[in-house]
């Protein structure tokens, strides 16, 4: 509670200035026009709003905070904000939501929910859940999806619709073999429903499928791990066409032993897995040529990056730490921040004592839940201002 007011007291001194007020505005402009073909080049519209909707593959990146920071820091001038209304168990008619009492159903706090955000993107994530009702629940399902998007629609949102992800299990006794079968036939049927209705779908069935036979990427074979959540993060960027986030940079030396150079980065990088999982390609590729024979250690802000010799500049070297890492790290933890005081903002642990229908008792909290909109409001802020990449001095000395 301490911190939270610290928190508070922040918000209130520096909200006045946040550059993303104007986003609302921005964000009704790009309800006007939201119509695009699903092969079109995909790009985040100045001021969007962006939800994630659907269980627990959104719901559970809200540790992690993968998916904002890959798509905020693609776009970083636009006043982009980000909502994860992700729900464990969910499925297209809010089933898990009912948390209050009946009425509202799920379904009613789904919308309301969805309303409330005032997205004008949605990526949409249903099918695993729905898929343990076998082929008899499709029609159910597809049902469902449709009534979403026509939701999704009226708000003038678009839609970017997901597959399910598979089951990695090893164990028998759970059938994987049978339950991907069936995610695959829920897969088709929402890849179905996008190409009918003129909508971007992303299949990440196979591709998950894929990086799972090399990498452990979930948690029990079901829920992704944080590293199953970077992998995610980047077959999004793929799927959506955007280009690579590094193109190696090449620098011919004169014959000064010592020298400097700059590399303006057009992102910032996505800080691997706090696990440790070695992920190929996660920084930019250094190749420096015109080196005498020895060794080099590249340094930047007076903190060494690496040590490689003549002949490994020459050839490329991966940055994998400095301050575009340390300025992504950051930029991750505010995300987290924010999504974690939202979460507990709109699913408060007591949310039948403070808005459901024991709300005599505890209703006075709700106002305070309100105020905590001043504190993410603030942190976006700050996300805003950290999220692009700064042009890094690199300093080349050869070891003595």
């Amino acid at each position: 509670m301490r911190q939270i007011k610290i928190w508070a007291t922040l918000a209130c001194s520096l909200c006045l200035f946040l550059p993303f007020l104007n986003g609302l505005a921005f964000a009704q402009e790009n309800r006007q026009s939201v119509s695009e073909s699903p092969n079109s080049p995909f790009e985040l519209r100045k001021g969007d709003r962006v939800v994630f909707l659907g269980g627990s593959l959104f719901e559970n990146d809200f540790q992690y905070g993968y998916l904002e920071l890959a798509l905020t820091t693609r776009w970083p001038d636009r006043d982009l904000t980000f909502r994860n209304l992700g729900w464990t168990g969910d499925n297209v008619y809010g089933v898990a939501r009912s948390t209050i009492t009946n009425p509202p159903t799920g379904y009613d706090l789904l919308m309301e929910s969805l309303t409330k955000a005032q997205p004008t993107v949605v990526f949409l994530a249903y099918g695993n859940t729905e898929a343990e009702d076998g082929e008899t629940g499709l029609p159910s399902f597809k049902e469902g999806l449709n009534k979403l998007l026509n939701k999704i629609d009226s708000l003038g949102a678009r839609a970017i619709l997901l597959s399910p992800i598979p089951i990695l299990t090893s164990d028998s006794a759970a059938h994987p073999a049978s339950r991907n079968a069936m995610l695959e036939v829920y897969s088709a049927a929402i890849a179905k429903t996008a190409a009918e209705r003129g909508k971007r779908f992303i299949d990440i069935f196979k591709p998950i499928q894929e990086i799972g036979k090399q990498k452990a990427i979930t948690e029990n074979g079901i829920h992704l791990n944080e590293t199953g959540y970077y992998y995610l993060a980047t077959i999004l960027e793929s799927k959506l066409g955007l280009p690579p986030r590094t193109k190696p940079v090449t620098i011919t030396m004169s014959k000064n032993t010592n020298s400097t150079f700059t590399i303006d980065e057009p992102y910032l990088p996505l800080p691997p897995p706090e696990t440790g999982d070695q992920i190929a390609n996660a920084g930019q590729v250094v190749k420096i040529a015109g080196l005498k024979k020895g060794f080099y250690t590249l340094s930047a802000d007076k903190l060494t990056v690496t040590t490689a010799s003549a002949k490994e500049w020459e050839s490329g070297v991966e940055i994998r730490q400095g301050g575009s890492f340390d300025q992504a790290t950051a930029l991750r933890q505010m995300i987290l921040k924010k999504n974690e005081l939202f979460f507990f903002q709109y699913r408060p642990l007591n949310t039948t004592y403070i808005l459901g229908f024991r709300s005599y008792e505890q209703g006075r909290h709700a106002k305070g839940l309100e105020e905590q909109s001043f504190i993410i409001k603030w942190l976006e802020g700050q996300i805003a201002l950290h999220r692009t990449p700064k042009t890094r001095v690199y300093q080349l000395t050869l070891l003595k």
